[in-house]
């Protein structure tokens, strides 16, 4: 599970820092009271100083404990929203029923790269992640990467994160926002600056062309079967915003937001009946599709990488 390995940024160890501090805060309270009341049941009965102890013990004690870990707590957490140094990657991360839409921003060209459910981070450089919601509340969390912010309609949040070293990580959703709420999962592949420069120069590419008549024939289906009113193809089809952009989805780990792993067959199955995985989902079916065809549509969004 990944809340059981260890810290994979800088601001999850920090995290986890003021998190055990507060552990072994609390367990030291706990042992010195235990060890109170095994001496007061040792002891013979006598009066107890009630008003010291009360005052003491009940209001003092506590008060001085608890206000040094929550001033602990608060200042070493305010480092949370200090901008990093340095100039940080930006990337938007925009949540929908029930999937994630992320813009990374291409210094080369000035544009806006559009992917989804799968947030790529270079290792060892600061990210800022501008969150957002296009419908109800969602919620941003990746255990091994730092704590979870909420993505609120209307307005953008910001979170900070800088990967220690290259891996995968799985973050969700962690506020209930309707139906599949349980499968909106998100994927954070952390890669070496170097090859994250080159990912994303290959994701600001357009989609790529058909390389035979098979796969011509394939991206024909595409068009001719709508799929083109609901998602963008950059170089294909552009204009839609209702799915996922899918300029570059065969490359991707997972479909429907963490649901199925990526590859033809899956892809097939996905298209011909998507409620059959995640029901409730907004993509239609399209089970009145031949086998054929289906195959075709498969093809050609495997090819896009």
């Amino acid at each position: 599970m990944d809340w059981l390995n260890a810290p994979a940024s800088q601001q999850a160890g920090l995290l986890a820092e003021v998190g055990w501090v507060l552990v072994a805060g609390a367990a030291l309270i706990f042992l010195l009271t235990m060890g109170l009341l095994a001496l007061a049941l040792r002891r013979r009965k006598r009066e107890i100083p009630t008003a010291w102890w009360t005052v003491g013990a009940g209001i003092a004690f506590p008060s001085v404990v608890l206000g040094a870990l929550l001033a602990y707590a608060v200042l070493r957490t305010a480092a949370l929203e200090r901008p990093p140094i340095g100039a940080p990657v930006v990337i938007g991360l925009t949540g929908h029923l029930w999937w994630w839409e992320i813009r990374y921003h291409d210094p080369a060209s000035g544009r806006w790269i559009i992917g989804a459910n799968e947030l790529h981070l270079p290792a060892g450089r600061p990210v800022q992640l501008g969150l957002q919601s296009a419908d109800v509340i969602h919620s941003f969390w990746v255990p091994t990467l730092g704590g979870k912010m909420d993505l609120v309609p209307g307005r953008t949040n910001r979170l900070f994160i800088t990967a220690l070293a290259p891996g995968v990580h799985r973050g969700v959703c962690a506020e209930y926002c309707g139906t599949q709420h349980a499968r909106m999962a998100l994927h954070v592949v952390v890669e070496t600056p170097e090859q994250f420069d080159r990912w994303l120069a290959a994701q600001s590419a357009a989609a790529p062309a058909p390389t035979n008549a098979t796969l011509e024939r394939s991206r024909r289906a595409f068009l001719d079967h709508g799929c083109a009113g609901c998602h963008v193809v950059r170089g294909v089809a552009e204009g839609a915003s209702l799915g996922p952009d899918l300029t570059h989805v065969g490359s991707r780990l997972y479909l429907g937001a963490g649901t199925l792993p990526n590859d033809r067959d899956a892809l097939a199955r996905w298209i011909a009946n998507p409620q059959d995985f995640k029901p409730g989902a907004r993509m239609p079916s399209f089970q009145h599709l031949d086998r054929e065809t289906l195959d075709a549509l498969a093809d050609y969004l495997s090819h896009l990488r």
